[in-house]
């Protein structure tokens, strides 16, 4: 890839030593809901802070538990073969793998004891959806920079305007950018997004955090309430406080706190826990690749003429 920004110092000074973009795909069927919804190939891409030079690549297949075997749909829309999620690690591994790899890419800079790192994404869906559910769904502990994210469109469209349903590759061709590679393989849309994120940059973009699991603050303390005779009411009594859980540490050092549940008002009946593009949201959307969706339902799409990319990567 060219360098879009030269020299360092070029473009507005970023809050960050590194920046690591994520594309995940995941385990799909054309026009059905699958459960639960598996990553299937773990790539990031390594991006200087400073001058926007993609530094190195990652790649891992993760081989899926429960729906092993792939959809057509899913091998003809993402290009991943059966063979290579056979030959894939578990999820956990992948976390691991993508640690030391990570460790190893920055261990260079400079003198400095601590990097700043921010995970960069074009959607919130892999980070607040994908990789969060499914850690939590399996019992896997992962590292705690993933616990907060930049969603590219957000900086994307402060700066080049566009619609919420503009999709990567029109966001890459709206700045001027070719796109390089094959839509959804993910590593080919994490070097594109890459891309983008440096021509930001290079415009002078500030990028900043934009998405969190951060647990909500805690309830504000109501005032007391007093009746027309000086005292309080005696049925006034004060709602149950929400419980809160303790928040579960891992072996990368990272923690992320539960989610008290809401107070119930009335017993309903239990519901499926459904996984959509949107982030959870059940309304028809689109997703970060453009594919129309509702629910975790992906519409099909015309997928003729789909070059595949089968080489695994690791630089």
């Amino acid at each position: 890839m060219a360098t879009i920004m030269a020299a360092r110092g070029q473009g507005l000074e970023q809050d960050f030593d590194f920046f690591v973009v994520v594309d995940f795909e995941a385990t799909c069927v054309k026009d059905a809901r699958i459960f639960p919804q598996e990553i299937i190939e773990f790539p990031a891409v390594l991006v200087d802070g400073a001058t926007g030079r993609i530094e190195s690549a990652f790649r891992r297949y993760v081989r899926p538990k429960h729906h092993p075997v792939l959809t057509q749909f899913c091998r003809e829309l993402t290009g991943i073969r059966q063979e290579d999620v056979d030959g894939g690690v578990d999820l956990g591994e992948a976390l691991w793998l993508h640690g030391a790899w990570l460790k190893a890419a920055t261990a260079g800079a400079g003198n400095k004891r601590s990097v700043r790192l921010a995970v960069v994404t074009w959607g919130d869906w892999d980070c607040r959806t994908m990789l969060e559910f499914e850690c939590r769904f399996k019992g896997i502990e992962k590292p705690s920079y993933f616990d907060q994210w930049i969603n590219l469109r957000v900086p994307f469209q402060a700066a080049l305007g566009g619609g919420g349903g503009i999709n990567l590759q029109e966001a890459v061709r709206a700045a001027g950018l070719d796109w390089e590679g094959r839509l959804h393989c993910g590593l080919d849309d994490a070097r594109n997004t890459a891309r983008l994120l440096a021509e930001l940059m290079r415009r002078g973009v500030k990028i900043t955090i934009t998405g969190s699991l951060a647990a909500p603050p805690p309830m504000q303390k109501q005032p007391a309430r007093t009746s027309p005779c000086g005292g309080s009411p005696a049925l006034a009594s004060a709602p149950p406080p929400i419980q809160q859980q303790p928040a579960r540490t891992g072996p990368f050092g990272g923690s992320f706190a539960l989610v008290p549940a809401p107070i119930q008002q009335k017993q309903q009946p239990p519901q499926p826990y459904m996984i959509s593009p949107c982030g959870g949201s059940s309304a028809t959307c689109l997703c970060y690749c453009g594919l129309a969706s509702r629910g975790d339902v992906m519409n099909g799409a015309n997928l003729t003429n789909l070059s595949y990319r089968r080489n695994q990567i690791t630089e």
